[in-house]
C-alpha cells in the first residue's frame, strides 16, 4: 500500500461534514436566490438577491438542519419539512424571506406531511398530503400558508399512495396499491372533499408496480402522463386523454426505464425525460428548449440536472455531478444562452485527487446481465487490491454515476470499491427488478457473491482482504454476508440493516400502508411465510458469524427499529465474536447531523484499517 501514500489523505470533515452552499433555488419572480449553508454547523436556508452580495440565513435551526425546502409563488415565502430526531414525523414550516419569521403549518401530533403540488403562479395556496386523521392515510389538502387554514381536497380510502392535480390544485387522478401488489389508475370529475367518485380507469399487475407510476396532469387536467410497463419489459413515459383513455408513448428505451420528467411550468406539458443508463442521459421532448439543452451540455462536463426555474422560464438553476470533483451549480439565462458559475458544494474537494468511478458489467451465475461500478484507489496498481463490496439501500434503487463522498472515502483510504446493482435493483426493466422477487438472502445475494468472485478472478481483489458495508437494505447484506457466506468476508459492517424479517415487515411505519402489499409479496408475509422469512434473516444463523462486525444504528428509526440491532448484537456478545456497536439516539434511518456521520466515519475507518490494511484518519 506504500503508493497509496503518495495521495494525501482527504480529511473526513471534507468528505462527510456539511456542503458550505448546496441545492440553490430561484425564486418565482427571479429576483432571489435560496440555499442551504450551515449556520454554526447547522444546515439553514441562506438567501441572497441576484447581482448582489447580501447572503443571509432567514431560517435558525439549532440542532438537526435543513435538508429539502421551495419557493411559493409570491417569492415572499419558503416552505420546509422537518423532523424531530429521525422520527420522520415531517411537519411542514414556513419562512418569511424579510421577517425571518417561521410557523408551523402542520402542528399536529404524530404526523407526517409533504408538498403534493405548488404552482408558481399560486402565491398562498398549494397542495399537500397528510396523514392527521388516519397515520396510515394520507389525505390531499388545500393549505393557505398566510392563514394556515386546511381544506380536505381529497380523502385517502387508505390505498393511495399518490396523487395528481390540475393548474387549479383540483385533484384529479390518483395512484392507488391493490391488495394483490399492484396498482390502479383513479380519475374523478368532481370537486374537492369526500363525495366525489372515483372511477378506475387502468390497473397493473404487481409485476408491473414497480416499474409504473402516476407522474401527473396537464394544467387543464385533460392529459394523464404515466410510467407504464404493460405490455413491454421497460416503463415506458406515455400519456393518456382523461375523456377518452387513448395512450400514446412519448418515450422509451429497451433495456431501461425512463427517469424523471422535466415539465413546463405553466402547461405542465413534458419537455425533458432522463434515462440512466450508465450515467444519467436526457431526451428533449420539446423542440422549444433543445438549444438551450446543447448550451447547457457545453457548460462543463458531468452529469447535469435542472433544479428549477423562475416563473419567467428565463433563468434556470442547473447542478453539474461528476465523479472526480464537487457537485457543481450554475445559473443560465435563456436569453443569452450564457451560464453564470455560482458555487460548488463542497468546495475544499479541488485540493485533492479524487478517483474515477468506471462502469462495470459481467453474467450472473445464471446467466443474468449485471451492471455496476468499481472504483480504484489513486495511483496504485490494479491488482490484488483490499476490496469494499459497498452494497445499496431499497433495495429497490440502483448505484449511479457522479460524485459520491463514500465512494471517494474508500478509495482514498486505498481500497476498491465495488457498486453492484443486483436483481431486484431498478431502472433496468421489470423483468430484472421482479427476478428479486423473494430474493433476501437468495439470488439478491448471489449476485453480490458473484461480483466479488468476478473482482477476484480480474486480479482486483486479494480474496482474503473483502469487506461488506451498507446502508439499510445494504446493512442487511452486510449482515447476511457475515452469516450466509461467511468465508468470502473478512469483515462487515452494517449501518441500520435489519437482522430479523419478520418483525421488520410487521413493524413498517403506519403511513407505509399502501406499500403494505407490494412489501409482502416481494419480501414474503409475515403471517403466511413466517419460516421462509426466518430462513433468509441473519439472526437466526448469527452463530455462524466468525468475522469481526461493526453495527451502526439510529434509536429513533421508523423503518428499521433498533429492536433489529439489538438483536444481532446480543448474539454477538453472546457468541464472543469481536464487535463494535454505535448507537445514536438522535439519529432515525440515517445519520443527518454531521457530528454524528463524522463519528461514523471515524469508526469504521479505524475498523477497515485493522481488518482490510488500509489507512486512516487520526
Amino acid at each position: 500500500m506504500s503508493s497509496v501514500s503518495l495521495v494525501p489523505l482527504i480529511p473526513r470533515e471534507v468528505l462527510f461534514g456539511n456542503p458550505s452552499k448546496a441545492s440553490p433555488q430561484v425564486s418565482p419572480d427571479g429576483k432571489t436566490i435560496a440555499y442551504l449553508a450551515p449556520v454554526n454547523n447547522v444546515l439553514n436556508v441562506w438567501v441572497k438577491t441576484i447581482g448582489a452580495d447580501d447572503d443571509r440565513a432567514i431560517t435558525n435551526d439549532t440542532y438537526r438542519g435543513i435538508r429539502l425546502f421551495f419557493w411559493i409563488g409570491d417569492s415572499q415565502h419558503i416552505l420546509f419539512g422537518q423532523d424531530v430526531g429521525g422520527d420522520e414525523n415531517f411537519h411542514l414550516y414556513a419562512t418569511h424571506v424579510q421577517t425571518r419569521e417561521t410557523r408551523d403549518l402542520t402542528p399536529f401530533e404524530n404526523i407526517t406531511a409533504y408538498p403534493i403540488h405548488a404552482d408558481n403562479r399560486l402565491t398562498t395556496e398549494l397542495l399537500i398530503a397528510l396523514n392527521k386523521d388516519d397515520p396510515r392515510a394520507h389525505d390531499a389538502y388545500r393549505l393557505n400558508i398566510l392563514t394556515g387554514e386546511l381544506t380536505l381536497a381529497a380523502k385517502n380510502p387508505g390505498n393511495i399512495s399518490s396523487w395528481a392535480s390540475d393548474g387549479h390544485l383540483n385533484i384529479k387522478a390518483a395512484w392507488a396499491s391493490d391488495e394483490m401488489g399492484g396498482a390502479a389508475l383513479l380519475v374523478r370529475e368532481g370537486g374537492d372533499g369526500a363525495e366525489s367518485t372515483w372511477q378506475r380507469v387502468g390497473t397493473w399487475g404487481a409485476d408491473d408496480a414497480l416499474t409504473s407510476r402516476l407522474d401527473g396532469l396537464s394544467h387543464d387536467g385533460s392529459t394523464i402522463f404515466l410510467h407504464d410497463s404493460r405490455n413491454a419489459n421497460t416503463g415506458r413515459f406515455i400519456k393518456m386523454a382523461v375523456t377518452t383513455g387513448k395512450m400514446q408513448l412519448i418515450a422509451e428505451d429497451a433495456h431501461y426505464d425512463a427517469g424523471q420528467a422535466i415539465f413546463h411550468p405553466d402547461t405542465y406539458q413534458p419537455q425533458l425525460i432522463s434515462f440512466q443508463r450508465a450515467r444519467q442521459e436526457w431526451v428533449v421532448l420539446d423542440e422549444a428548449i433543445q438549444a438551450d439543452i446543447e448550451a447547457i451540455r457545453k457548460i462543463q462536463p458531468g452529469d447535469f440536472s435542472l433544479l428549477n426555474r423562475d416563473h419567467a422560464d428565463q433563468i434556470w438553476l442547473i447542478e453539474f455531478s461528476t465523479d472526480d470533483g464537487p457537485v457543481a451549480y450554475y445559473a443560465y439565462n435563456r436569453r443569452t444562452r450564457n451560464a453564470t458559475f455560482l458555487f460548488h458544494s463542497q468546495p475544499e474537494l479541488a485540493q485533492h485527487q479524487l478517483a474515477n468511478i468506471e462502469p462495470i458489467s459481467f453474467a450472473a451465475r445464471d446467466g443474468l446481465m449485471l451492471h455496476g461500478y468499481i472504483t480504484y484507489p489513486v495511483g496504485v496498481v490494479r491488482q490484488n487490491l483490499p476490496l469494499v463490496l459497498d452494497v445499496h439501500g431499497g433495495p429497490w434503487g440502483r448505484n449511479g454515476w457522479g460524485f459520491d463522498a463514500q465512494t471517494q472515502w474508500f478509495a482514498n483510504r486505498g481500497y476498491a470499491c465495488l457498486q453492484i446493482n443486483f436483481r431486484g435493483s431498478t431502472g433496468y426493466g421489470k423483468d430484472f427488478v421482479n427476478a428479486g422477487d423473494r430474493e433476501w438472502g437468495g439470488a439478491m445475494h448471489n449476485d453480490l457473491i458473484d461480483a466479488v468472485n468476478w473482482a477476484v478472478q480480474q486480479g482486483i481483489a486479494d480474496p482474503k482482504r473483502v469487506a461488506i458495508f451498507g446502508w439499510s437494505y445494504g446493512g442487511y447484506s452486510a449482515l447476511v454476508g457475515a452469516t450466509f457466506t461467511p468465508d468470502v468476508f473478512c469483515c462487515a459492517v452494517d449501518a441500520i440493516g435489519p437482522s430479523e424479517l419478520v418483525t421488520l415487515l410487521e413493524t413498517i411505519p403506519p403511513y407505509w400502508a399502501p406499500l403494505k402489499n407490494m412489501m409482502y409479496r416481494r419480501v414474503g408475509d409475515p403471517a403466511k411465510d413466517a419460516e421462509f422469512l426466518k430462513s433468509r434473516s441473519p439472526l437466526y444463523k448469527a452463530d455462524q458469524i466468525k468475522i469481526p462486525m461493526l453495527i451502526a444504528q439510529g434509536a429513533n428509526d421508523p423503518r428499521v427499529k433498533q429492536a433489529q440491532a439489538e438483536m444481532i448484537v446480543e448474539a454477538l456478545r453472546r457468541n464472543e465474536v469481536d464487535h463494535e456497536y454505535l448507537l445514536f439516539a438522535d439519529e432515525g434511518h440515517g445519520f443527518e447531523r454531521p457530528e454524528n456521520r463524522l463519528k461514523f466515519y471515524a469508526a469504521t475507518e479505524k475498523f477497515l484499517a485493522t481488518h482490510l490494511g488500509g489507512r486512516f484518519e487520526g
